[in-house]
């Protein structure tokens, strides 16, 4: 008997499962959606495709791309790259495990262009207001999010934290220990007093939650709560917090994390820095977190005019002073041969290649002088 071909159903199926051990749930979740719709939509409006070797580009998936173009109300550029790019990431699979799949069937020019948001800081007077009602309410969940506007961490990263987070290099010197994160990287952050005293609370305030018998004690967050119900209560406490502190504009936790970043720019940092303490791999993304605002383009003008007159200031040279008593000896004369020498270096790159060619044959001259005047003894 001839053994039945699987399903597009079956196969986009069972490639995503294969993908399951490797990528995180939420992504998981993802290719799933992506590939639900994707199979939907060839379904409905090319129900005698049942193979991957039926896909073309024209009809099939040049239809598809117009179909999420059409869409009321029409999702972002970014929702349709991430439709494209996993099920782009699918059918690549599907050839290179050889599978009659025709090549090309989606191709880079298809891609949207990325959408590019400024970013989200909070302005001055709500990040201030804000995080005085965090520190006045002092909850475990209040000074969860406290952490993350002093150190910059992601909302999974903080849900994650382990209870001895904290590690100490010197008398001065503690960073926090954030595990994997998102980019399946993990890296220490420098903190400071105020974000040390907030760890130390929040183990104060675990201590005082009654916990189950069997909890894990490994987390700073207690496990009385899944990560996915931290993060709906550190989202609805924000908001909330927010709130009561007057602000207008919508704050969510990441908008915690362009703070963080806005602030260390303005403090001095520099970005290969930032990138390292925000966990990013590509400096562009730090960029991408950074508000730079018209006072800090002021600044820094004016702090580049200042130093203007120093670019170009020559340094004072031991040339022997003209009042000076006429006392002459081989080191006055070895001084004055080298600033002499110093000058017409100066002078070099001011003049054509001719005199050039001349000036650097005369102190070659000058450079012999001086290694003659070393093997002269005075009487």
């Amino acid at each position: 008997m001839k053994r039945s071909q699987p399903t597009l159903d079956q196969l986009f199926a069972a490639q995503i499962q294969v993908l399951a051990t490797t990528l995180r749930p939420k992504s998981v979740r993802c290719y799933r959606y992506c590939a639900h719709n994707f199979l939907a939509y060839i379904h409905t409006t090319f129900p005698r495709v049942h193979k991957l070797s039926q896909l073309r580009r024209d009809p099939h998936l040049l239809a598809w791309f117009r179909f999420l173009c059409q869409q009321y109300p029409s999702p972002g550029n970014r929702t349709r790259h991430l439709h494209l790019l996993t099920i782009r990431r699918l059918l690549r699979d599907f050839a290179a495990q050889g599978h009659p799949v025709t090549p090309d069937l989606i191709r880079q020019q298809d891609f949207p262009p990325h959408d590019h948001y400024l970013p989200r800081p909070l302005p001055l007077h709500e990040d201030q207001p804000l995080q005085h009602q965090l520190r006045l309410t002092d909850t475990l969940e209040t000074n969860a999010l406290l952490l993350m506007r002093a150190t910059g961490i992601r909302i999974g990263e903080c849900i994650d934290l382990p209870r001895d987070c904290l590690q100490q290099f010197s008398e001065q010197q503690v960073a926090l220990h954030v595990p994997l994160g998102k980019l399946h990287s993990e890296r220490l952050v420098p903190v400071d007093e105020e974000a040390q005293h907030i760890v130390v609370r929040m183990v104060e305030l675990r201590a005082l939650t009654p916990a189950p018998r069997h909890e894990s004690q490994t987390f700073l967050l207690p496990r009385y709560r899944q990560p996915a119900t931290w993060d709906q209560v550190l989202r609805h406490t924000l908001a909330e917090m927010a709130r009561l502190a007057g602000c207008t504009s919508r704050v969510h936790p990441h908008r915690l994390r362009h703070s963080f970043a806005t602030e260390m720019v303005r403090l001095g940092v520099s970005l290969p820095a930032l990138m390292q303490m925000l966990g990013h791999k590509d400096i562009r993304m730090t960029l991408r977190y950074v508000e730079v605002v018209q006072l800090d383009l002021q600044r820094e003008f004016h702090r580049a005019r200042q130093n203007t007159a120093s670019l170009y200031s020559i340094p004072q040279l031991p040339l022997p002073s003209p009042t000076a008593p006429a006392r002459v000896d081989l080191s006055t004369i070895r001084q004055t041969i080298a600033a002499t020498r110093h000058l017409l270096q100066l002078l070099q790159p001011q003049l054509e290649d001719k005199a050039r060619r001349k000036l650097r044959r005369l102190m070659q001259r000058l450079l012999n002088v001086e290694h003659e005047l070393d093997h002269l003894t005075p009487e």
